[in-house]
Parts: structure tokens; C-alpha cells; sequence
């Protein structure tokens, strides 16, 4: 992410203005509504299933809001059962209440909840000496083996039993302790990856094309592939250019304030070496046709396919499958006659690719597709399928029926079995929640298809919307192709 932001950063001072992580202001209201909106795809930290579900919550405001966002969505507090009693205390639906009186210094900021680890240290200091403090922390910090940790606890135990704290304050500083212990995480790491989550929420916000450019330019990286950060880029009203020959540099790049041209680089089988010396060769003058095109550069006939095939040629022909014929066209660059043999493209026998056949070529050639996503080929055939978008504006319990590409399924050691699947369609993105029985009654379907049909139960609880699913089937899509997902991370 250090990459992404100072690519972004000097994308931006290339237009004038003078910006850096120092100098972001920290009360910016777009970036908070963008946080609190989950619209945080790509983001650092705060883009996963589990912090987009609790954004909504959070409401992050403030600096600190976003410190305490980055800490909270670990194993740590979620084993021991922080977060919600945070949420809550925060939405003003518990009492914010101590376990001692003398750990209300320590655990203001963070509504009485212990959520970092240097908390834990202070609430221990109040009934250990500073040698058993440093025990501990060296066990939390460290190790975190269970028979280290149990014996720091025992010790524990016995000094505040000795100061006669009462049994359910012990057993509630005790699974403080050793929630913390296993993968808490210091306030100051919070800080420090909350500031990073904040500036990278800035530039999204308010100079989209660098940012997308900086991730393109920086894969392989982050919660999402390149396909989704695009759709993600589209819906942003980010207009993606593919690759082209005649224009596209080895990086993708900054074209206007609301679009970017995808690189050579993002082409699969594209040697770099030969990139460069064509990029070299059109930096003097630029090209006149196919037959210049192939004269002068060093590109081989397979690669030469691969550049016609995702259209990255058809600056020169009419259609992919015309660059297709050309290239596979003989040709001898020593001939001195070659220009005044007959136009063959004009002989092309070959239909123009369908919409699935560009679709297929995109994502074999590039891994992405700047056209229509593959749901909006079936939309029609669909029948009585919400759309993303249209869950937002269906009432919490209701049935509903969602499509998508599977860009993602998580299955945390944290959930208890549960599984978390991401659907992709052409306005956005569901988030489905599937129960541990079903997922065994399911598995096949669920991990290897690349298209799902899902039925269930809307769930829409403080703006946080998920489908419990009753059911999942394959969607048949004929042979429209897909970007790869991210599973079991």
C-alpha cells in the first residue's frame, strides 16, 4: 500500500497540486461518508467482508474512529467478545460501564472496552508489579504460547484475589487478557495503519483515476483482483480505456480526471523487453499501420495474437478478428515489394466476435474486461433476481433471489463455522451469509462454481446488509468466462 499511495501521490502533484500523506487534512467529510457508506473497496485494511460490515456501524467521524475501526476487526477482540459490546455502547444502546473504577483512564477512549494491548497492560499494572507487568507483555507480544500466557494469568488471578476484587471482575479482566493475548493489536500499530486506511479513503475519494491506477499498477496486492477494482472504478464513473498500441505505456495511466488507460503491462504473455523497445520506437514516430507496426517492433506471432485478440491492434483494423486474420497473415520484413502486394485485412473471412467471445478473449488476454460485466449479458434470462443495487431498498426479512460471479469466499477461523461469499454483478456487490450445515450439504457448488443463484432471508440491521442463504445453485451462463476470486484468505 506504501507503493499505492506514493504512485497516487505523484500522480497527483503531476497536475499541480502539492500533496502529501503529512499534509491530507484529517476532518475531510467526503472521506468520512465514503468510510461510513463502506465504500471501501481497496482501501487499506478496511476493505474486507468482516470491516465493510462494521463501517456502518462504526460511523467513523473522526481520526481516532478509524484507529479504533483498524484494531477492532481482529481475532483478539472478536474472540473475546469486544466488538459488539463496543458498538453498541457506541450507538448508545448499553451502558458504557468499568470493571473498575480505576481503569476508567485506560478505557475511556474505548467506551470501557480493552481493545488494544496496551490497555491490557495498563488494567494489569493496577494489581501487578512492574516484573510480572513485563511478563505479560512479553507473552502478549511475543510468544503467545497458551502455557506462558496461563501461567501469566494465574498470577494474575492470585494478585487481585489478594486484593479482594470480586470474582466477576476477575473473570472479565481474565478474558481481557487473554483475548489480547491471542492476536490483539497495539494501539500504536492501530495508529499508524489507521492513518494509511484514512489517506488511501482520501485519494479514492477525491482523485479516484490515480488511486485505481496506483492499485493496477501495484497488483498483485490487496482483498480484490483486478477485475473487481475495475467494475469497482466503473461504478465510480471512471471510464476504463483497454490497451491499446498506439497510446498505452507499460503502466497503466492517468489519461483525465475520470479516466485511465490500462497498460501493456496487464497483458498476459506481453514481454516486457519487447514493450519497452516498442514504446522506445513509437516515442520517435508513431506508427502507420499493421505492417509498420510489425516492421519495427520485436513482438513474436504469439504475442502479436494475444495484443489482437483483446483489441489492443485495432487502431490499425476494424475489428479484433480482422487484426486476428493480419497477424496470422504472412509476412516478410525484408521484402522490399511487401507494400505493393493487394490489402489482404480487407479478405478477412471471420465474423466479428460475439460479446462471451470478447468477454473470453479479455479475460485470457488481460484478466479483465472494460466492457459490459458478464451479468449484464444474462440479465434478461434472469427472472425475479435482485439486482446489488436493489438491496438496498428491500425491507429487512424479506425473500429475495441474487446472481453474481463469485469474487470472493471466506470461511475465518473466527466464524464458527460460517461462510462468507461475495457476489459481483453489474451494479455492485452481495454479501451472503451461509450457514456451517449448508455449506457442508453445498461445498461443491459453493467452491467451484464461478457463478451462483442464491435464494434467502434479506438481513438489513443499521445499514448493513447481507442475504442468509436458503439455497445456492450453479448459474448457467453458458460459456461467458470470469475473473479469478479471492478464497479462504
Amino acid at each position: 500500500m506504501m507503493a499505492v499511495m506514493q504512485d497516487a501521490f505523484e500522480a497527483v502533484r503531476s497536475k499541480g497540486v502539492d500533496i502529501d500523506l503529512a499534509s491530507i487534512p484529517k476532518d475531510d467529510e467526503a472521506t468520512y461518508q465514503m468510510m461510513q457508506k463502506a465504500d471501501t473497496i481497496g482501501v487499506f485494511q478496511i476493505e474486507s467482508r468482516a470491516q465493510m460490515a462494521t463501517l456502518p456501524r462504526m460511523k467513523p467521524k473522526e481520526f481516532y474512529d478509524v484507529v479504533i475501526e483498524v484494531g477492532i476487526i481482529r481475532p483478539g477482540p472478536i474472540q473475546g467478545n469486544m466488538v459488539n459490546p463496543y458498538l453498541e455502547r457506541r450507538a448508545g444502546r448499553q451502558k458504557i460501564e468499568y470493571i473498575d473504577e480505576r481503569l476508567k483512564p485506560m478505557l475511556e477512549r474505548t467506551l470501557g472496552v480493552a481493545l488494544f494491548q496496551e490497555q491490557i497492560l495498563k488494567v494489569v499494572m493496577a494489581d501487578f508489579s512492574g516484573s510480572q507487568a513485563e511478563e505479560l507483555r512479553r507473552a502478549v507480544s511475543f510468544y503467545r504460547t497458551d502455557d506462558r500466557i496461563g501461567q501469566v494469568t494465574q498470577d494474575l488471578v492470585a494478585a487481585m484475589r489478594e486484593r479482594r476484587v470480586p470474582e466477576e471482575k476477575i473473570e472479565q479482566v481474565v478474558q481481557s487478557v487473554s483475548s489480547s493475548a491471542h492476536y490483539g493489536f497495539p494501539e500504536s500499530h492501530a495508529i499508524s495503519f489507521g492513518l494509511l486506511a484514512y489517506a488511501s479513503t482520501y485519494l479514492k475519494a477525491h482523485y479516484p483515476a490515480e488511486f485505481y491506477v496506483a492499485l493496477l499498477n501495484n497488483q498483485p496486492m490487496g482483498f480484490y483482483s483486478p477485475a473487481t477494482l475495475i467494475q469497482d472504478a466503473k461504478r465510480h464513473g471512471i471510464r476504463i480505456r483497454p490497451v491499446d498500441v498506439s497510446v498505452s505505456q507499460w503502466r497503466c495511466s492517468v489519461e483525465s480526471d475520470r479516466s485511465i488507460r490500462l497498460g501493456l503491462t496487464m497483458v498476459n504473455g506481453v514481454n516486457r523487453v519487447h514493450a519497452e523497445a516498442m514504446l522506445e520506437v513509437r516515442s520517435g514516430y508513431g506508427f502507420v499501420d499493421l505492417r509498420d507496426f510489425r516492421k519495427r517492433t520485436r513482438f513474436d506471432r504469439d504475442e502479436l495474437r494475444t495484443l489482437a485478440s483483446i483489441r489492443a491492434l485495432n487502431c490499425f483494423e476494424e475489428s479484433r478478428r480482422h487484426a486476428l486474420w493480419s497477424v496470422e497473415s504472412s509476412y516478410d520484413p525484408g521484402d522490399l515489394f511487401a507494400d505493393a502486394v493487394a490489402d489482404e485485412r480487407s479478405l478477412s473471412p471471420l465474423e466479428v466476435m460475439t460479446h462471451v467471445e470478447r468477454l473470453q478473449a479479455d479475460y485470457q488476454g488481460v484478466g479483465v474486461t472494460v466492457g459490459a460485466h458478464p451479468m449484464a449479458a444474462i440479465r434478461d434470462r434472469l427472472s425475479q433476481v435482485w439486482t446489488a443495487s436493489d438491496l438496498e431498498h428491500t425491507p429487512h426479512g424479506n425473500r429475495v433471489r441474487v446472481a453474481g460471479q463469485v469474487i470472493c469466499r471466506q470461511r475465518p477461523g473466527t466464524a464458527k463455522g460460517f461462510l462468507f461469499i461475495s457476489l459481483e454483478d453489474e451494479t455492485g456487490i452481495s454479501n451472503i451469509v451461509v450457514m456451517p450445515q449448508m455449506f457442508e450439504r453445498s461445498r461443491l457448488v459453493i467452491t467451484q462454481e464461478k457463478f451462483l443463484l442464491i435464494s434467502g432471508t434479506l438481513q438489513n440491521l443499521q445499514n448493513v446488509i447481507h442475504v442468509k442463504a436458503n439455497t445456492i445453485e450453479p448459474l448457467i451462463v453458458g460459456d461467458s468466462p470470469a475473473a479469478n476470486s479471492y478464497d479462504f484468505h
